[in-house]
């Protein structure tokens, strides 16, 4: 079975993305690593370089920064590195620069994959997620933050990324038909230094939106307000090994007050629907259980 990993990134120092370990996180699963990195204003070509593995492949790209609506430009990007991927892969692992695998869940994902190569009704796999915010003590657990998402595909039946490239569609804009694996994403996309995070949402926002919405939504500040979020609960579980020295230089602390949250009458029997029957009304799902 062959297994292509495929990754994209720019100016991964300047926002502290924790690609270097994605990109570890990565290599035990795969013949391959193609990572596409756009032209950035830091050395995030070298740093990829710097990753010591025959496995990685580097396409050196230039983002379409006109491109202000819906984050359509990371979509490109990530079509970039998946259309490098060998045609005669049978899986291409798809993860962001922010995203994490824990290796305890690497026999579920190989496992999966070797069982669904053959059948051809089965364009993708489906992964859990787990959300971090603020430091590596807390995960959200509202329902503002998806559950699950795409992140393995099938090369050759013509998948491409979607909208903002959180997920994949096929030819005709149809949805992929996928199987739910035993295994969790990582995501730690909002846990970096609060300066850190303050210029990821200064500029990240406009790969979005226009200058007015910028003006009018995201204020000028020195260091991001982590203090403004609607529920969190403590992280009990183990990070994966390949995050283990990244969390280690934590340099900023975070406590959130577990007492309070900011859910609405609404919100509050949607998540209690939740908690009772594992439904959760009203979710989007870009894809098709099979």
């Amino acid at each position: 079975m062959k297994v292509i990993g495929f990754t994209f990134v720019r100016n991964a120092i300047t926002y502290d993305y924790p690609v270097v370990e994605s990109i570890n996180s990565l290599l035990p699963l795969c013949d391959e690593v193609v990572v596409a990195v756009g032209r950035s204003a830091d050395d995030t070509l070298g740093l990829i370089k710097s990753i010591s593995s025959p496995k990685i492949r580097i396409i050196e790209t230039v983002w379409d920064d006109s491109l202000r609506e819906g984050g359509r430009v990371l979509a490109q990007e990530t079509d970039k590195a998946l259309a490098a991927v060998a045609a005669d892969a049978d899986w291409a692992i798809y993860l962001q620069a922010d995203e994490v695998l824990h290796e305890a869940d690497y026999p579920a994902l190989q496992a999966g994959m070797s069982q669904w190569a053959a059948d051809r009704r089965v364009d993708g796999l489906l992964l859990n997620y787990r959300h971090f915010y603020g430091s590596y003590d807390y995960v959200g657990d509202s329902r503002r933050w998806y559950r699950r998402e795409i992140r393995v595909v099938r090369p050759g039946i013509g998948v491409y990324s979607y909208r903002d490239a959180q997920g994949f569609r096929k030819p005709s804009n149809q949805k992929l038909q996928v199987k739910l694996l035993d295994a969790t994403v990582h995501h730690y996309g909002w846990v970096k230094p609060p300066a850190a995070m303050q210029r990821k949402q200064e500029t990240f926002n406009r790969l979005w939106h226009t200058d007015q919405w910028m003006a009018e939504n995201v204020a000028l500040a020195e260091e991001f307000d982590y203090s403004q979020i609607d529920s969190l609960k403590l992280f009990e579980g183990t990070h994966p090994a390949a995050m283990h020295s990244r969390i280690q230089r934590q340099n900023w602390k975070f406590a959130h007050d577990m007492s309070r949250n900011r859910y609405s009458s609404k919100e509050r029997l949607k998540q209690l629907v939740e908690q009772l029957t594992g439904y959760r009304v009203g979710e989007y799902r870009n894809y098709k259980l099979v």
